[in-house]
């Protein structure tokens, strides 16, 4: 699958968010204090541990917007397996704008980078199998898009956006429409035509009633394998057939073995570990000779 980069206007914003709420009213005291203005510098974005990159884009803007003059050279693009002491990329450019915006620069680049990491540890968790990794709407408030697009960074794929591209029949919803068919019929008359319509089953009994409906996938949550691997057989194709509920690493070769299309996981987006990636100094010379990208 190719990597996509998010589109500038994407990402614009959350970057100066975080800028304006770094700079504060003053500005950087303690940079514009001891590193003179005149200082060029290169420094080296550099992975303190294995993992995956992702949001690389979002760390060369927050250079940038500090310092428009400020050059980034990448070694390892979004996507790409690092190990510890790997380049990620070089920047180069007036010393005070890169140290004011290193810490905005790599709380996103590590933020980003542990959610690919995580995926991609998923992802091959279940190598072999035909079962894809996939996020959910569990994410940090305002940073939805950056962080699926780390997850299709780390090698997986995206479940909906929001509320309002496709529609998701959770038990409440079964619930308060008193069972699973009276649901899947409100939902296909209240959407139009293009709209995927996908409904959470927790028991096996359930199924009947939603492929008489033809649900067009088929959420199975919290089931053991062997009650997947049934739940698979009896879908048979129908349906995709979607298996969550606190998956990991170690379960999901078993849950990937049942048969379903898809492994949905909420923690890859909100309890990702942050990938520890830290900004070294290279080297630094006078106004007259500034520092170049080779």
């Amino acid at each position: 699958m190719t990597l996509s980069p998010l589109p500038l206007l994407l990402i614009e914003a959350p970057v100066r968010a975080a800028l304006l709420e770094d700079l504060g009213r003053a500005g950087d005291l303690t940079t514009d204090s001891i590193v003179p203005a005149t200082l060029k510098a290169k420094t080296a974005l550099v992975a303190r541990q294995p993992g995956t990159v992702a949001g690389l884009d979002l760390a060369a803007l927050a250079f940038r917007l500090v310092d428009p003059t400020i050059e980034v050279r990448v070694d390892r693009p979004d996507g790409s397996r690092v190990e510890q002491g790997d380049c990620i990329a070089v920047i180069a450019g007036a010393a005070r704008s890169m140290l004011t915006a290193e810490r905005v620069a790599l709380n996103f680049l590590g933020h980003l980078s542990g959610v690919a990491t995580a995926t991609a540890t998923l992802v091959e968790a279940v190598r072999g199998h035909k079962t894809r990794i996939c996020c959910t709407r569990k994410t940090l408030p305002g940073l939805r898009a950056l962080q699926k697009y780390a997850v299709r960074a780390g090698g997986g794929v995206n479940h909906r956006f929001g509320l309002d591209d496709a529609v998701l029949i959770k038990d409440n919803h079964v619930a308060a429409a008193g069972g699973v068919a009276a649901a899947i019929r409100a939902a296909r008359a209240g959407v139009g035509h293009l709209v995927k319509v996908e409904v959470e089953i927790d028991r096996l009994d359930q199924l009947d009633e939603a492929l008489a409906e033809k649900a067009d996938a088929m959420l199975l949550d919290n089931m053991a394998p062997d009650t997947l691997a049934e739940a698979v057989r009896h879908i048979a194709g129908r349906a995709v057939a979607e298996a969550s509920g606190r998956i990991t690493p170690v379960t999901a070769p078993a849950v990937a073995a049942s048969g379903v299309d898809l492994i949905s996981a909420g923690w890859l987006t909100h309890s990702a570990q942050v990938l520890d990636i830290g900004l070294d100094w290279q080297d630094a010379s006078s106004a007259n000779h500034g520092a170049e990208l080779r």
